[in-house]
This record gives C-alpha cells, sequence and structure tokens, in this order.
C-alpha cells in the first residue's frame, strides 16, 4: 500500500503511513479497559487517533511512528482506528518533508559541501578555525531551522540557507577575483551557526522558544566569542580571528538590525549583502506560494508589509533550481 496522507482518510477505508506524534496519552474507558488516544499529524494536518490495545505504551510526542488503521468518523469529524504502531528505526525509509517543512536539498550532501569548501581553503588558520566552529556544531546543524517565524523558519533550514549563500559567493568571487574567497566562505559558513545556542529547536525543525542564551546575548555577540574560544584551541593567528569575528558581529548591516558595527571590509559587505538577499528572496518564496498567480500575497512583515504580485506562469516553488543542482558542491 503506498503511503496515505491524513488529509486522504476516508471513514472505513484503510490507511497505511509515517506519521508525527504530536501527543499520546494512554486513558481508561468507561469499562475499565486502558486504550491509547493519539494526535498524529503531517504536512497536510492533525487527527485524533485511538489505539484499542492497551498495552501498548504510549510514543513520545515529536517521534515519528509507522501506523497502519482504518478511517473512522466520530461526532462528525474524521478519526483514526490505529492497528499497528511500530517507532521509526535508523536506516527506516522515513521522508521527513512529508511529515513537516523541510529545506529542499540533502542535509548530508550540504554539509558535506561545507566541509569540502573548508578542505580547499589556501588559508590554512581560516580551514583550521572554520572546520573546529563546524565540529562544535555538529550533528544539530543538520536539521536546525534559521529562525524561529521568519526566513527558512523550517527543517535543515539554517544550513539551506548556508549552503545557498556559498553557491552566491562563489559565483560573486568569479565576477569580483580581488576578493579573498577562503575569508567570504567561511564568514559565510559561520555567520549563523551561534544560532544553534539561541534557538531552542528540536530535530524537527519546529522551534520552541529563545534560549537565555540567545535572549540575553543573542547570535552575534555569541558567533563572537565562540570564534574566540575556537581560535585559541586550535591555534588560529588572532588576525584571522578577528577578521572573522568583525563578519559576524557586522553582517545584518545596522545597529538598528543588531550590528553594532557596519561592514568595514569588502568580504564583510559581501557577506551582509547575501544574508540579506537570501533571506529575502526565501520570505518572498513563502509569500508567494500561498498566492494564486496573477495575484498579491498577504503583507510581509518581514518585508516592511509590503504586498507580493506572483507574475503568472512564474514558479513559486523555490525547489526546481535547487533540484537540478542537487548533488553538487556548495
Amino acid at each position: 500500500m503506498a503511503d496515505e496522507t491524513i488529509a486522504a482518510i476516508r471513514k472505513d477505508e484503510r490507511f497505511e503511513s509515517w506519521l508525527l506524534v504530536r501527543a499520546a496519552e494512554q486513558r481508561t474507558a468507561s469499562n475499565g479497559k486502558q486504550y491509547l488516544d493519539m494526535t498524529l499529524g503531517d504536512r497536510t494536518g492533525n487527527i485524533n487517533a485511538k489505539m484499542w490495545d492497551g498495552t501498548v505504551p504510549p510514543p513520545p510526542p515529536g517521534s515519528v511512528v509507522r501506523v497502519r488503521g482504518t478511517g473512522n468518523e466520530f461526532q462528525g469529524r474524521m478519526q483514526l482506528r490505529v492497528e499497528k504502531l511500530t517507532p521509526a528505526a535508523p536506516g527506516d525509509d522515513v521522508d521527513m518533508a512529508a511529515l513537516v517543512p523541510c529545506a529542499p536539498g540533502d542535509p548530508a550532501q550540504m554539509m558535506a559541501g561545507l566541509r569540502e569548501t573548508v578542505a580547499a581553503m589556501a588559508d590554512r588558520d581560516l580551514a583550521a578555525l572554520t572546520g573546529a566552529l563546524l565540529d562544535a556544531a555538529g550533528e544539530p546543524l543538520l536539521t536546525y531551522p534559521a529562525a524561529k517565524t521568519m526566513h527558512h523558519a523550517q527543517r535543515s533550514g539554517l544550513l539551506y540557507h548556508i549552503t545557498t549563500m556559498l553557491k552566491a559567493a562563489r559565483a560573486l568571487c568569479g565576477v569580483y577575483p580581488y576578493l579573498n574567497a577562503d575569508l567570504l566562505y567561511a564568514g559565510v559558513i559561520v555567520h549563523d551557526l551561534a544560532k544553534l545556542k539561541e534557538l531552542d529547536a528540536d530535530a524537527l525543525g519546529g522551534v520552541r522558544d529563545y534560549t537565555t542564551d540567545g535572549k540575553l546575548l543573542g547570535h552575534l555577540v555569541r558567533g563572537v566569542v565562540d570564534i574566540e574560544q575556537a581560535a585559541r584551541a586550535c591555534g588560529a593567528a588572532p588576525q584571522t580571528a578577528l577578521l572573522l569575528q568583525h563578519m559576524v558581529l557586522s553582517h545584518h548591516g545596522k545597529a538598528e538590525f543588531g550590528s553594532p558595527v557596519p561592514p568595514r571590509f569588502p568580504e564583510a559587505e559581501v557577506l551582509h549583502t547575501l544574508d540579506t538577499l537570501d533571506a529575502r528572496l526565501d520570505e518572498m518564496t513563502d509569500a508567494l506560494q500561498r498566492t494564486l498567480e496573477g495575484g498579491f500575497s498577504e503583507k510581509v512583515w518581514g518585508l516592511e508589509n509590503r504586498q507580493l504580485y506572483r507574475i503568472p506562469g512564474a514558479d513559486a516553488d523555490g525547489d526546481a533550481a535547487q533540484k537540478t543542482q542537487e548533488g553538487e558542491p556548495a
């Protein structure tokens, strides 16, 4: 049986698919028997599900389970009567994009692209420092979003943001050969890594809140501190660390956007420009996906409350170009 979606569930029809556990608890029915009461979800919605086998422990919220059952109607709403519940295991072919919003591109391939970029750097101090910061970021970078509600607020959004910026940086280095490519690439890779400490996010890309560290310092200041510590640990030259710290501190461009200093050398200016461009294009793409062709979007707060026009026939998905580049090093 092909995987179904929650939106396609119908009364008395068979259902089987991977679903995300939103909530689950064991309850006692009026006849004294125990059962599982769950809220299960995918990208198309959520549904209440009942499993009348009281011996099955409730799966933890946030976990992924294989569900087999039958559609049921209760008090005018669709419900799922579950017959079998199997937790996802390592190696299972779970399409996370079917369950939660995900950035396009394979996270492992995107991470490999960053590593290849670092390995190819001629400036060994920059390579060592950037590599150390990537090491410190670790596995969470594969799934972390770039924001709570703004640009790239999706599973693997932070890694995708870095990857697309890195591709654009490569193109600009071909146009402006006087740019220090290693310095620009390093700045792109590390500029938002401290968001891993700023955001309280889960492996599904959801952000519960900002951390205490994020509320008191923010990712720009934390990023500067992390570079200082990594530079000492790997023996990078103080000047190398200083340049990278300035790029992180200035990449928002203005004090009103969080940067206490403006970009003061070309690579820092390019980093700020690429960061702004990539963030704005992502917000535009997201808004236009929900807009009819030839119509205007809702007001987009992050774009000065502009209403965007969706050109008839234009691709508003944002995935098409990415799919043609899958497998290319970033």
